[in-house]
């Protein structure tokens, strides 16, 4: 017959002195307290581990830290386990571990985990720019927070700000990128489930906008202005080579010799650089090729085409041709990236070229997969004769101005 031990209570444990060895008082279920004979009380719990019954014993702390209502629950809880085959001292190590390393993996680590993936995808101008963002906008408030502990309210208080000064393509690209992150987080197991799914439903959408351009009738207007404008030369070259090749501003901006090809005359910008990640080859015409005479003696002996004012070792800003253009006079009627859609415009208005080759000239993605496939050609030939006709559009544009 199983012996009944009778359930300590608050008097007795107060009450029970130290000896010379320790000892212990039973509340019953393999509940005791061990007294020491320093005097510290201990709540201990003797149970046999599951499959390998071994008998062995787990502490849930010291009285009165740990009141006797406290460790009759941690009892319970304990034995609720042993009922399902779970060690409840391996189960405490584990929760410890998961705890720990929860607190490990906060946003700034998981999202630099998840950044070394991302910048392998995107060029290095848009990985700079996703990782500013996070920089300047996430981690002050949030970087040091757990991943575990981030919840939607926190996300959305901390993009409010932005939001309330209407920078809200910011706001989408944020809201965007913490998504991205909590689901690589997802997948690589820091978290069960993704807390900032529905974030970007707590701001306004912006409305599209496309860049600001000019139409075709002031392109000698622009030309005119572009050459008496006060602006530095490399300037003046950098937006006249990105006008005549279609390009967007920073791969202008980071054009390098090494790209340049000048036996077959064609410019080869890499995939890295590219906004679809996919190499584009620009056929130069005679006007490209001056403005690479042009530059020789400035930056011919350096990587970069067109080098940076402070830094010649380094490429000029992506938004230096953006400043200049507002220096020019067309500030809120023309940008930099603008000038693509001119181009784009004048040629589709000409009816002289297939809408297709203007569409691979501008390196803009094929929608059609089976097209893309066909299409990696580039049509380079065929290209040519659009870039020349583009050429010679613009000098006479240059030409009418001077006029």
């Amino acid at each position: 017959m199983a012996r009944t031990v009778k359930p300590l209570n608050d008097t007795q444990i107060k009450q029970a002195k130290p000896k010379e060895k320790e000892y212990s008082l039973s509340d019953g279920s393999g509940l005791q307290l061990s007294i020491r004979p320093n005097g510290t009380k201990s709540w201990l719990f003797k149970y046999y581990r599951p499959f390998t019954k071994k008998r062995t014993n787990l502490s849930f702390g010291q009285y009165p830290q740990i009141t006797l209502a406290a460790a009759r629950a941690k009892r319970e809880e304990a034995r609720g386990l042993l009922a399902n085959e779970i060690d409840p001292k391996e189960y405490k190590e584990q929760q410890y571990t998961q705890e720990t390393q929860s607190r490990l993996n906060t946003l700034e680590k998981v999202a630099l985990d998840w950044f070394e993936l991302k910048r392998s995808t995107v060029s290095p101008n848009y990985a700079e720019d996703v990782w500013n963002s996070l920089e300047r906008h996430i981690f002050p408030t949030l970087g040091q927070r757990p991943l575990s502990g981030l919840t939607a309210k926190l996300a959305i208080d901390t993009i409010k700000p932005i939001a309330a000064k209407g920078a809200l393509e910011t706001v989408k690209r944020l809201c965007q990128r913490l998504n991205e992150i909590m689901v690589y987080a997802v997948n690589t197991g820091v978290v069960e489930h993704n807390s900032l799914a529905g974030i970007k439903a707590a701001f306004q959408t912006p409305i599209k906008k496309s860049m600001a351009t000019i139409g075709s009738e002031r392109l000698p207007e622009f030309m005119e202005a572009l050459s008496r404008a006060s602006i530095k030369f490399t300037t003046r070259c950098l937006i006249e080579w990105q006008l005549h090749t279609m390009v967007r501003p920073s791969e202008a901006a980071m054009a390098e010799w090494s790209e340049i090809d000048f036996e077959s005359k064609v410019w080869i910008l890499p995939a890295e650089k590219m906004k679809m990640s996919k190499s584009h080859k620009v056929p130069l015409t005679p006007s490209t090729l001056r403005i690479l005479e042009i530059m020789k003696p400035v930056s011919g002996h350096r990587q970069y085409i067109f080098p940076a004012d402070r830094e010649p070792r380094s490429h000029t800003n992506s938004q230096t041709a953006n400043a200049a253009i507002k220096r020019m006079g067309f500030k809120g009627e023309l940008v930099a990236h603008g000038l693509r859609s001119l181009a784009s415009t004048i040629l589709n208005e000409t009816k002289l070229f297939d809408s297709e080759l203007i569409e691979v000239a501008l390196a803009h993605q094929e929608k059609n997969e089976i097209r893309a496939a066909y299409n990696r050609a580039e049509y380079v030939e065929n290209r040519r004769e659009v870039m020349s006709w583009w050429s010679d559009y613009i000098n006479k544009a240059k030409v009418a101005a001077s006029v």
